[in-house]
């Protein structure tokens, strides 16, 4: 495929939403791969060496939060972006160690296509250049927060 935008690796248990999730960023030119659990996910990434890897935060065997703290202690997956995709909201995720995992992004299930591609592409143009070590003085990237509507 020519014209392939990078290559995402998507993590969630539910067959169904991987598999809306990869049909939503094949349409925009990305190759996806996809995993069923956290330890799938580090089973195969160094296989497939993607652009972003995106994770659903309730998986058996090793949670989304679990998995993106281990990437972040990889040298060789450090420097991945990494946007959590969870029903979960992104207040939850911080309580449960999701700002200490080093999460680039939060998109809440239910989300529409364009703002998870647009989280993906954002995600893909500020790919790290180092390991992240100081996130406290990292500006957040200008992705969309999208939590559950009617709220402010």
């Amino acid at each position: 495929m020519s014209g392939v935008s990078g290559r995402v690796l998507v993590v969630d248990d539910n067959r169904v939403i991987r598999q809306l999730i990869r049909v939503n960023l094949e349409l925009e030119g990305f190759e996806v791969v996809t995993a069923a659990d956290g330890a799938e996910c580090l089973d195969v990434v160094h296989e497939v060496c993607p652009d972003v890897v995106t994770l659903d935060v309730v998986m058996p065997r090793l949670d989304g939060l679990r998995t993106a703290a281990r990437l972040r202690e990889d040298p060789r997956t450090s420097h991945l972006p990494v946007a959590i995709i969870s029903a979960c909201t992104e207040y939850e995720t911080e309580g449960a160690g999701g700002g200490a995992s080093g999460v680039d992004a939060f998109l809440a299930k239910p989300f529409e296509p364009a703002d998870l591609v647009r989280v993906v592409r954002q995600l893909m143009h500020q790919e790290r250049r180092e390991p992240r070590d100081d996130t406290d003085a990292e500006e957040p990237p200008a992705v969309s927060r999208t939590g559950r509507r009617g709220e402010g």
